[in-house]
């Protein structure tokens, strides 16, 4: 209910800040004086509507398209011992982390990955691949299912499809307002649009696109080590440290298929800004650092906040 909640309130956060701000700058006023008949109010209402609708139909669809994509064969019931300790470990971990249990899966794929996805932390999907349970130790695998869980238990799945709702709401509103006033300040359109609009919009919308993709990516990251810290309390920190050890010794795996690295437990090789996980090496040294998991000891539902 709380994430409802900062989902709309922040959803009309976007259109009172956009409104007021268009307000002081007399930006009405200067379109209103040029002539210039654009609703402001209309073209926000519209943005967050499209900014918004698209993530979160995403989210809502995660689980069924993730399954789909990556084949991912959800454990129920356990076939052998392997699939019966990874049920229990993630039962054990999800009680912990104060979340029903999560659907368990594995997915065939020679790279040791995992991920975490679903619209509620109380029906998340947490899958695993089979280059993983093949090539990490039990304690590093247990450490790699906290992160996943944690992610889970942080409702990141909701937190980041917020995020991109607010940024779509911007590109949208901001790429429609440029194309808008190019047609009428700069073309002279008198009525409808042009085909300045259109161009100038589709190219606002993918420049300014990739700028929000690279803020959604920075937000990624940040959440990552909060998994990490996660992953830490609900296996120990020696393990999570192993496990992300093994990882990068192991990174010329064969990689993730592209529809897949955003959501997998390690982006692979790709450029800095928009990679949605840090680099392996930062993530060891937080763990390390002594105020990184001190506030993050198992020890009971109340201390584990991820």
């Amino acid at each position: 209910m709380l994430r409802v909640a900062l989902f709309l309130g922040t959803n009309l956060a976007v259109l009172l800040v956009l409104s007021l701000t268009f307000r002081v700058l007399g930006i009405e006023g200067l379109l209103a004086a040029n002539g210039v008949d654009l609703d402001l109010t209309a073209l926000l209402v519209f943005a967050a509507v499209i900014g918004f609708g698209g993530s979160l139909v995403s989210l809502f669809l995660s689980k069924p398209m993730v399954k789909a994509m990556m084949r991912v064969r959800v454990i129920e019931p356990p076939c052998n011992p392997t699939e019966r300790w990874l049920l229990q470990t993630a039962r054990d971990q999800a009680r912990r982390a104060g979340i029903a249990m999560p659907e368990i899966g594995i997915f065939d794929h020679p790279s040791p990955n995992a991920f975490a996805t679903g619209r509620r932390r109380d029906a998340a999907l947490v899958a695993v691949s089979t280059g993983l349970l093949a090539r990490l130790r039990r304690e590093e695998i247990e450490a790699v299912l906290g992160h996943e869980i944690a992610h889970a238990a942080n409702g990141d799945m909701v937190t980041l499809a917020l995020i991109q709702g607010v940024v779509n709401t911007f590109v949208v509103f901001l790429s429609r307002l440029a194309g808008f006033l190019v047609d009428r300040l700069v073309l002279r359109v008198e009525r409808g649009h042009g085909p300045g609009y259109w161009i100038v919009s589709l190219v606002a919308e993918l420049v300014l696109g990739v700028l929000a993709t690279a803020i959604v990516m920075w937000f990624s990251r940040w959440r990552e080590f909060r998994a990490d810290a996660g992953g830490a309390a609900l296996a120990g920190r020696h393990n999570m440290i192993a496990a992300l050890e093994r990882l990068r010794g192991l990174r010329h795996a064969p990689p993730m298929p592209d529809e897949m690295r955003a959501l997998a437990f390690d982006a692979g090789r790709v450029q800095a800004l928009f990679a949605s996980h840090p680099p392996l090496e930062a993530r060891i040294a937080a763990l390390r650092a002594p105020d990184r998991h001190a506030a993050a000891r198992p020890g009971g539902r109340r201390s584990l906040r991820f």
